[in-house]
């Protein structure tokens, strides 16, 4: 017989153990319908990964847009993030591997695709690789906010039709599929950026889901049913140690990514500042200065013969300190022709 006392908490607990049972439905891959749910999951992600390497080989933002909608890769990192929160080892190992094997074959679909595409697909050619190779710390600001918006959304159905605007944000399918162009046209090092921000996007859901989920009062639903509640309670503090050295594995390089993307601006302004001053007055001007790989610049400067004294320049910007050796000016010489100045061909 149950007690005035204890029926308050019982009837508590009973409502959290339904919404949890609503939420594994919508993340967890068991029960009778998990053999749909994994064909579902790997149609969908294909699909969604082929979509997503034409959007990104085509520059087109609409088409990548269109494959972040498409992709179901949230789930398994949802599932990962519910199955920490609740403990459940079982379905904490189904859903790293189904997420693992997912972010495997969307960066295979990548490379196959690379290799029938003639050009190589590089930051230094395509805007859509360009955007997604040097993540820094804004952009795991932006995955951790956007993390919240997701893991609330699991929990609160009014507003779960703010899902499809959380895929678009957190794009987790398009850095994989770069990962896959990239690594296939041999640029290794913006294969890893991309790969980062992938990692980066899932370390940002793991760790809001599980703050989310304590402060909804679910961190403690598993171990209130436990028998073994000191047990329980070991076993979810490591699986948060291990989000938490996730997330620190990934700030500690992104971070470093965005100390060398400030450090590459402020070199390439003072480049820009050297080039215009040398160009003032005559017939040459600066049109596109561009990093590249191993902190290099590639400066190019167009104009009307003579051509402007580059040596000054490059004394210029030795003086102020600049590492002369990374810095690659190339001026193309141009020649300006109307109907009135052709001259008729002599017999």
């Amino acid at each position: 017989m149950t007690t005035p006392a204890s029926t308050p908490r019982a009837t508590r607990w009973g409502a959290k153990l339904n919404s949890v049972d609503y939420m594994r439905d919508a993340v967890l891959f068991e029960g009778r319908t998990a053999r749909s749910q994994h064909t579902r999951f790997w149609l969908l992600l294909i699909l969604a990964s082929v979509i997503a390497t034409a959007g990104v080989v085509a520059d087109s933002t609409a088409t990548v847009i269109g494959a972040m909608i498409v992709a179901p890769l949230m789930r398994p990192i949802q599932g990962t993030m519910l199955s920490t929160v609740l403990g459940d080892h079982r379905n904490l190992v189904r859903s790293v591997t189904i997420m693992i094997a997912g972010a495997t074959a969307a960066i295979g679909v990548g490379f196959v695709i690379g290799l029938i595409v003639i050009q190589p697909i590089t930051a230094a050619t395509n805007a859509q690789v360009a955007g997604r190779v040097s993540p820094g710390v804004v952009d795991l600001l932006a995955a951790l906010a956007t993390g919240v918006v997701g893991s609330i959304a699991l929990l609160r159905s009014d507003i779960s039709d703010t899902l499809p605007g959380v895929a678009i944000a957190i794009s987790l399918v398009p850095p994989l599929t770069v990962v896959g162009l990239t690594a296939e046209s041999g640029a290794w090092a913006q294969a890893a950026g991309a790969l980062l921000l992938f990692l980066t996007n899932v370390a940002a859901i793991l760790a809001t889901g599980s703050v989310v989920m304590a402060i909804y009062g679910f961190a403690n639903v598993r171990i209130e049913m436990a028998e073994d509640k000191e047990a329980e309670r070991r076993r979810r503090a490591r699986a948060y140690l291990t989000t938490i050295v996730l997330l620190v594995l990934v700030t500690v390089p992104l971070a470093y990514s965005t100390a060398q993307t400030i450090e590459s601006r402020s070199r390439m302004g003072r480049v820009t500042n050297f080039v215009n001053e040398a160009t003032e007055g005559t017939r040459w001007d600066l049109v596109s200065i561009t990093p590249r790989e191993g902190g290099k610049v590639h400066v190019i400067v167009k104009g009307e013969p003579p051509l402007p004294d580059m040596a000054k320049v490059y004394d210029a910007m030795e003086e102020d300190g600049l590492d002369i050796s990374l810095i690659e000016i190339e001026l193309v010489p141009t020649y300006t022709f109307d109907a009135d100045h052709l001259e008729a061909p002599t017999s």
